[in-house]
């Protein structure tokens, strides 16, 4: 089960981990848009941060 909280925008968020391949945890919160059919990216300082691959 995930779970969330509705934010004064009405925008459900939940909070993830994301593990990068130095093994280092970042948690973030990600807004669930339940109509979306696109691609998923996280912000630049995160995926450095991480050190993901572009």
């Amino acid at each position: 089960m995930i779970i969330g909280y509705v934010n004064t925008n009405r925008e459900a968020i939940i909070k993830l981990a994301v593990l990068g391949e130095n093994k280092v945890n970042q948690g973030i919160k990600a807004v669930i848009d339940t109509g979306y059919t696109g691609f998923l990216t996280l912000p630049s300082a995160i995926i450095t941060k991480l050190g993901l691959t572009w």
